[in-house]
């Protein structure tokens, strides 16, 4: 029997928040809102950010005129995935066999530099979405060159998962990235699930 694994970051007061150059993504919090005892029913108040805990950028997160959250088609969400080792990435020669995969999934829990010529030989296969597991240090000056490049090509991202639950990943297998139902936004958190 096929397990899935959720490799979603809890959302609670423990969840980072992305905080950079004096730039912060909004806190997240949640408070009562109706009660059981005064309503009958319970509901909670949530604020966040668009790109708070495990998430999807669509585009828009970066690119003016790029696709918005709602741009991501069910087919998007639901597929296959291709691991993609970052270490890989080192070497500019490196092409992988792709096997026509709908997610190509980084593997960079490892810490690697990877080379833009090698990561732009990835954008030309036809994955939409991409899985970014840890986080990738790119031989650019730009900090942002591998957001800002995905987001050029019109590529959705998945990241800041939850990695501990990753274990020993096969090459391929099922995922499921599934945004909000979001519009007109530049992202939305996700649950993102992988089945192996």
């Amino acid at each position: 029997m096929s397990n899935w694994i959720d490799l979603t970051s809890p959302l609670n007061d423990q969840t980072v928040i992305y905080a950079e150059d004096g730039y912060a993504d909004p806190p997240i919090a949640a408070k009562p809102w109706a009660t059981i005892d005064k309503n009958r029913f319970e509901v909670w108040q949530l604020a966040l950010g668009t790109q708070t805990g495990t998430h999807i950028d669509a585009p828009a997160h970066f690119v003016a005129s790029g696709a918005t959250i709602e741009a991501m088609k069910p087919g998007d969400m639901l597929g296959t995935f291709q691991r993609v080792d970052a270490g890989t990435l080192q070497d500019n020669r490196a092409t992988p066999d792709w096997t026509g995969a709908s997610h190509l999934f980084l593997d960079a829990r490892a810490p690697h530099l990877a080379q833009t010529k090698a990561l732009r030989a990835l954008l030309e296969l036809p994955a939409s979405v991409w899985v970014l597991a840890g986080e990738l240090r790119v031989a650019d000056d730009d900090p942002l060159w591998l957001h800002l490049t995905l987001a050029q090509a019109g590529k959705f991202l998945a990241e800041d998962l939850c990695c501990a639950r990753l274990g020993d990943m096969p090459d391929h297998g099922q995922i499921a990235t599934v945004p909000l139902n979001l519009t007109g936004l530049s992202g939305s958190p996700a649950r993102v699930l992988l089945r192996v």
